[in-house]
């Protein structure tokens, strides 16, 4: 069966001076449709490249990584670009809104920038409100919402565009626990109707509410499986400073 994702022996190297960094050193994975995944790990773990390599913002100094059984370790910019905008939603901890532009309107944007004509932007972009409770409030301002309901805008946003994977940033880092808890509900609600979410935190109480973990630790995968196996998460007095750095 073909993965939605796959990366085989990926390698992300940087020159530091005189020193290579290992960002991630030899990373294999696999995430099949339907999938709700967290990929976790501390500052410096390697998580926020392994995103940017998943995301198509970045390529591996190695290995290869294949969206939808597309080859896109190997793509140039512009090629990444169209198959980003295609197969890819982005959530931000920052919400990334427009504040001239209503609700519908940033929804609207990346349909715009994708050739999408003024009738199907529009219908999509109220089909992806009512999908996160928020059709009523399409004319509002995001100056006119709470936080908890941008970042609801946000997935809105991103779900839009119909992709093949959903990529969270760290979502609720902007959020008080309340809120966080709620759109970290919208997601599983998401991944509950067949949306493939992708979640990246560096919080084990974010992450226990995915499906499946995989951790990150010194650029090399150390725990990839079910979620709520006591191993998937990492308690304070084994991490010891990794955990105080936070």
């Amino acid at each position: 069966m073909e993965h939605l994702i796959e990366l085989k022996d990926i390698y992300k190297i940087y020159q530091m001076g005189t020193e290579e960094v290992h960002a991630l050193d030899g990373v294999s994975m696999t995430i099949d449709q339907g999938e709700f995944v967290a990929i976790v790990g501390q500052s410096g773990s390697g998580k926020s490249t392994a995103m940017n390599i998943i995301g198509c913002l970045d390529v591996p100094t190695s290995g290869n990584y294949h969206l939808g059984g597309v080859d896109v370790s190997t793509m140039d910019d512009d090629q990444q670009a169209e198959i980003r905008n295609k197969m890819l939603g982005f959530i931000f901890q920052q919400y990334n809104l427009i504040p001239k532009l209503t609700v519908q309107e940033n929804v609207e944007l990346p349909l715009l920038y994708a050739g999408v004509g003024p009738e199907e932007r529009r219908e999509r972009a109220v089909r992806s409100l009512e999908r996160v409770g928020l059709a009523e409030k399409r004319k509002n301002l995001p100056s006119q919402l709470s936080g908890g309901q941008q970042q609801r805008v946000s997935i809105a946003r991103a779900l839009a565009g119909e992709p093949s994977v959903i990529l969270a940033d760290e979502p609720t880092g902007a959020l008080d626990s309340r809120t966080g808890r709620e759109v970290l509900g919208f997601l599983q609600k998401l991944n509950a109707e067949g949306d493939t979410v992708v979640l990246i935190t560096h919080d084990n109480s974010i992450a226990v509410k995915a499906r499946r973990i995989i951790r990150l630790q010194d650029g090399r995968i150390i725990y990839d499986g079910d979620a709520k196996d006591p191993r998937a998460v990492v308690r304070p007095a084994e991490s010891g400073e990794e955990e105080a750095a936070v």
